[in-house]
């Protein structure tokens, strides 16, 4: 599996912060004060559901399950029933077919952990499935649909919304909370979103990466708070950039485009998978791989890579819906990435990919999409540096399926030593398995006002916990008493 080889390579390379995600056993979540969270996402990609457990003691957070279906399996749309979008690659999606399949992953993730759903403490809802629709507030149709799954697995719907007092959470969570002293005001891990209208069609996503990068950091060495620049290299590019503002950081750039689907679009020029939905996981290596040829065609494969700031006036980059004069007006950059102009020129990725495997093998086309996704890293911070939205002091976290797996980190960490932003690459970055689902375990306890001050996630590197300065902020605002 992808993870042993990432094991033994950190083993090599002690230096690489890569943050696996770590279990913990059904006794001793019983025994300690564990907040037990599911995830629920839909992907373009994968559909999954991920239960996470957090130790409100020691604020570490632990995977308990997970299990993961592939989206081009939901079922197809039945007569009478609304398309409301597709997937980038053209599943179409109906509000029915979407619960239907969320509560099968759903309740098979609880099966898994050997837990019902009575044990979940909340679930959060979210989707990278943004291409197929018209605008960013048709997101909320899959939010929906989302929600209606999770209700007909049996989630009450208390459990996906915050509570508003202290006494309506679940003891003993109570005495973790702070609600009688601060409020949810929509800050999570020290964070405001931008203000007014949604800026990208995936903001929840880059959302809860960003917070989950946090969370996940908190096992390595690397202390990822503000301010940092999440990459989230799902099928769809999400992720953001904060500054450095005291209580709250803001959000000054936000990532949207292709990610993973420059990688897939390559893989299906391999011959072995579905040349429409087929995807790098369905891959297996088979044999030595040639470095020189998969270097030369990752090379030709970023010829047909945009990577720049997303134009005034456009309403999409990347396949992804996207309004320019919203992000103007909140202060925030879009930096995106596509492939041609909304992503028309993937075929000739296809093609490449078609090439390279007719010179050599598989092998040699995973080894050229660790090529390929590391220089769109390395491209996207360079123009985060150009356009000062990144300084020395800001840490970068990476999560996603296209960003940490096979040699991806450690080509990564060399491209990065070549921007000379930071005089140790190695303590600024980090890499982060099952960024979202953390970052929904985060996402609920932030609703609840529920924290670990001995061990803050919100703030500024190296500093303290920002707890009474919140209180003061809110203060002043007339938000609190």
């Amino acid at each position: 599996m992808v993870f042993d080889f990432l094991k033994n390579l950190f083993k090599k390379k002690p230096n690489i912060a890569y943050a696996k995600s770590q279990k913990v056993d059904l006794l001793e979540l019983k025994k300690n004060p564990y907040y037990i969270v599911a995830s629920v996402e839909l992907g373009n990609t994968t559909t999954k559901s991920i239960i996470t457990a957090t130790n409100m003691d020691t604020g570490r957070t632990y995977i308990i399950s997970k299990y993961v279906r592939m989206t081009r399996d939901v079922r197809k749309p039945k007569k009478g029933e609304k398309v409301f979008g597709k997937t980038l690659w053209g599943v179409e999606l109906s509000r029915e077919a979407v619960a239907e399949m969320v509560r099968d992953v759903l309740l098979e993730s609880l099966k898994k952990a050997g837990l019902t759903v009575d044990d979940l403490h909340f679930v959060v809802r979210s989707t990278g499935v943004t291409a197929g629709f018209a605008s960013p507030e048709e997101v909320s149709e899959v939010i929906i649909a989302l929600a209606q799954g999770c209700m007909l697995a049996g989630v009450p719907p208390n459990k996906m919304t915050p509570a508003m007092t202290k006494e309506q959470l679940p003891k003993p969570f109570d005495k973790y909370s702070f609600l009688d002293k601060i409020i949810f005001d929509g800050a999570v891990t020290g964070v405001l979103p931008p203000t007014g209208k949604e800026v990208v069609a995936n903001e929840m996503e880059g959302e809860l990466v960003t917070a989950g990068i946090k969370v996940g950091s908190k096992w390595t060495f690397v202390d990822f708070r503000n301010p940092c620049m999440s990459i989230d290299f799902g099928t769809t590019l999400a992720g953001r950039i904060t500054n450095d503002s005291l209580p709250y950081a803001k959000v000054i750039g936000n990532l949207c485009g292709l990610a993973g689907a420059i990688a897939d679009s390559i893989a299906r020029g391999s011959g072995k998978i579905d040349k429409k939905t087929g995807a790098v996981l369905d891959l297996k290596p088979d044999g030595k791989a040639n470095e020189k040829i998969a270097k030369e065609y990752a090379e030709k494969i970023h010829k047909y890579i945009t990577i720049d700031e997303v134009p005034d006036g456009v309403k999409r980059f990347g396949t992804v819906p996207v309004d320019t004069e919203a992000a103007k007006k909140a202060g925030t950059t879009l930096l995106g990435c596509d492939v041609g102009n909304n992503g028309d020129k993937l075929y000739k990725l296809t093609e490449l990919g078609k090439e390279l495997v007719e010179k050599s093998n598989i092998s040699t086309l995973l080894l050229c999409l660790d090529y390929v996704m590391a220089d769109v890293v390395y491209r996207l911070v360079k123009l985060a540096k150009d356009k000062n939205l990144i300084t020395k002091k800001t840490a970068l976290g990476i999560t996603g399926r296209a960003g940490i797996s096979g040699k991806k980190p450690e080509i990564i960490i060399e491209k990065l030593k070549e921007l000379n932003i930071w005089d140790k690459v190695e303590e600024n970055v980090v890499f982060v398995e099952d960024g979202l689902a953390l970052g929904a375990s985060v996402m609920a306890r932030c609703m609840n006002c529920l924290g670990t001050p001995k061990v803050p996630i919100g703030g500024n590197r190296g500093g303290p916990c920002i707890l009474n300065l919140r209180i003061k902020w809110q203060k002043e605002r007339g938000m609190i008493k």
